[in-house]
Parts: structure tokens; C-alpha cells; sequence
């Protein structure tokens, strides 16, 4: 009994820990736009429509702490950025995919 009880609440922490930063607004999205590959932050801001620059500065940085996206410097010059999904971020695309499929079937849009 105990050695179950232990198990839901890994499961549980494993989910909050996910929420916790695949719950935040934009994150998502962006994470589905590397999905095309490499990219770089004026390209993501155009793909991820409405977010700004800051919100998602502060996003790349959150999703490269958490080991879903790397962030590549070119030296160039010019000096170039680019954000691209790790193996853990590829891994997340078909979840997040699956997601998006059972929402669509599942939750009502609320106009707001």
C-alpha cells in the first residue's frame, strides 16, 4: 500500500513539475515553433504572435534552464543568437501534440 501511495505521489510531483513550466503562457507555443528547427529570436517573436520581448526573453531562459531548449552564440559578425530544442524539447513535441488533439476533442472554447 504504501509502496503505491509512493508512486502517486511521484506521479503527482512529476506532473506539477511539468505544469510548472509547461503551464506558463507562450511556453508552449514556442516550444512547438523550434519544433521546425532552429530559430532565431526576431523569428520566434514573429511566430509566436502577440508575446513580447521581454515575456519571451524571460521564457527562452526558463526553457533553457530547464533543459528543453540550448541557446547557440555565432560570433560572427555579425553576432547571431539562435534557440533550438534539446532531446529533451523533441521528446516533449508528439506530448504536446497529444494534448493539443484531446483538448480539441475534450474542452469547450469559451469565448471571453
Amino acid at each position: 500500500m504504501a509502496e503505491a501511495e509512493a508512486e502517486i505521489h511521484a506521479c503527482d510531483a512529476a506532473v506539477t513539475l511539468a505544469f510548472s513550466v509547461l503551464g506558463k503562457r507562450w511556453n508552449g507555443m514556442i516550444v512547438s515553433s523550434l519544433g521546425g528547427g532552429p530559430s532565431t529570436f526576431v523569428a520566434l517573436r514573429r511566430a509566436v504572435a502577440g508575446i513580447s520581448d521581454t515575456v519571451l526573453s524571460d521564457r527562452l531562459a526558463e526553457l533553457a534552464q530547464s533543459g528543453l531548449v540550448a541557446r547557440t552564440v555565432d560570433a560572427g559578425p555579425p553576432v547571431t543568437v539562435s534557440y533550438a530544442l534539446t532531446a529533451s524539447g523533441q521528446g516533449l513535441l508528439p506530448i504536446l501534440d497529444q494534448l493539443g488533439a484531446w483538448a480539441s476533442v475534450n474542452l469547450e472554447r469559451r469565448s471571453g
